[in-house]
């Protein structure tokens, strides 16, 4: 009885350290992949065109801001649209990775 006490309140705090661990956020920068990061590999594409094709090799979409190489995870076709450009994200950050609620062109 106590040991299954124990294993309920030890899940039930688990899951409220992780639910904490995320914070919703506002980030801009540049949508990316997180291989290429900000520094694309094919030269002779353009930023937009080489994250395409990353991810079609595999790559998460990624955002660079700040600095930081952060994995975009959700709607896909939102983040092809803005692939290389800047744009404004709005989600729940947990440490690199963004789960994305909108994502919009940034304003200059």
């Amino acid at each position: 009885m106590y040991l299954r006490t124990f294993t309920f309140l030890a899940g039930l705090l688990m899951t409220a350290v992780a639910a904490f661990s995320q914070s919703s956020q506002t980030l801009t920068g540049t949508v990316s992949d997180t291989m290429c990061g900000a520094k694309h590999m094919m030269t002779n594409l353009t930023a937009g065109q080489c994250t395409r094709e990353c991810v079609k090799q595999g790559s998460d979409y990624g955002l660079v801001s700040g600095g930081k190489v952060y994995t975009l995870k959700g709607d896909t076709k939102q983040m092809d649209k803005y692939a290389g450009q800047n744009v404004t994200v709005k989600g729940d950050v947990s440490g690199t990775t963004v789960t994305v609620r909108s994502i919009s062109q940034a304003k200059q």
